[in-house]
């Protein structure tokens, strides 16, 4: 137990806290900033299982926040959750690491939530979050709700049967539309929210249920500004996902976008109806002579024709880059992935 001494030597963990935090499974959907750092700080910290979810790659601009991403991992296009998991078995091999390559969705989402003590959002749009939300009522698994855009954070812890849920807040979360990619990030509000995140995680890990914070945490560290407010009377007894009558409306695929555009980027993801193996030799043959630049590595391949990139995934989800126009996407995907 000698590598984590100090954090046992801090009393409301101690050696019996350590032992229930080696125990515990965490599933962090999303490896982008707050997932990477989330992520890290649970591999240091002991964790027994982490499960990492994401949908997307490493580009250059996510290596200003991205903490456990290195250039080699921009440079070929790695996706998130393989090289997140690579770095953490650096920094941790005692701890068992789990990813997945994929969109969060109705059809998987119980499934990778399964045997999970506690969900971590580090996802950027609320599609997911909302997804995440059902399954987490509906299987009586707290998660911890974060956000951050520009200099500007949140938190907030959600609890089956004692807190509102997401769907009881959505109307009174202050975002107002922004995303990083219209107005930016700075990594030290991301390293902030995250920390409120992990510090809750480890209060939940090991029971310490005395500290625990009750309430939304809000913070502007570019302003200066700290606020921390009651959420309860926000509880609502007739909402669909936690009320007295729950329905998880979100867990129903109706509800899900097959194609949407991408929080803020010119980038718009087409998910097959149907899951299915993609042979990326076949793909690769009928498109490598014709492309502008082409690239394929075990997880993906991507491919440039004039100003749009195409990015295919094994289970023939693609990022068609160069539009937000859903309905010209659709015809790229059709006319090089079939």
């Amino acid at each position: 137990m000698e590598r984590y001494s100090r954090q046992i030597l801090f009393s409301p963990i101690g050696e019996k806290g350590q032992e229930q935090i080696r125990k515990k499974h965490i599933l962090v959907v999303g490896a982008g900033a707050l997932g990477t750092a989330n992520a890290e700080m649970i591999a240091r910290a002991g964790i027994g299982k982490l499960t990492i979810v994401d949908r997307d790659y490493v580009e250059w601009s996510n290596l200003q926040r991205q903490q456990l991403y290195i250039e080699e991992d921009a440079q070929n296009r790695i996706p998130k959750a393989v090289a997140a998991k690579l770095h953490l078995k650096k920094i941790n091999s005692e701890v068992e690491v789990h990813s997945h390559v994929e969109d969060v969705t109705s059809a998987n989402i119980e499934e990778l939530a399964e045997g999970v003590d506690l969900i971590i959002d580090a996802t950027d749009n609320f599609e997911t979050r909302l997804l995440i939300n059902d399954t987490a009522l509906k299987h009586e698994i707290p998660w911890i709700y974060g956000g951050c855009v520009g200099s500007y954070g949140l938190s907030f812890t959600i609890i089956p049967h004692e807190t509102p849920c997401l769907h009881c807040l959505l109307k009174h979360i202050p975002f107002d539309g922004m995303t990083c990619d219209t107005v930016g990030v700075i990594s030290p509000i991301v390293s902030m929210v995250a920390s409120h995140q992990t510090s809750e995680a480890l209060k939940l890990l090991v029971g310490d249920e005395e500290n625990r914070r009750g309430k939304l945490v809000s913070f502007d560290l570019w302003k200066n500004q700290y606020s921390s407010i009651n959420m309860d009377r926000l509880k609502n007894n007739a909402c669909p996902t936690c009320g007295t009558n729950p329905v998880y409306p979100y867990l129903t695929a109706e509800m899900e976008t097959k194609a949407a555009v991408l929080c803020g980027r010119d980038t718009v993801q087409i998910r097959p109806s149907e899951t299915k193996q993609f042979s990326f030799a076949q793909v690769a043959e009928r498109v490598k002579p014709l492309a502008d630049a082409f690239l394929e590595n075990p997880f993906l391949m991507s491919f440039t024709f004039g100003e749009h990139r195409i990015v295919l995934f094994k289970d023939g989800r693609a990022l068609i880059h160069g539009t937000k126009d859903i309905s010209e996407a659709k015809k790229i995907y059709h006319r090089y992935v079939g």
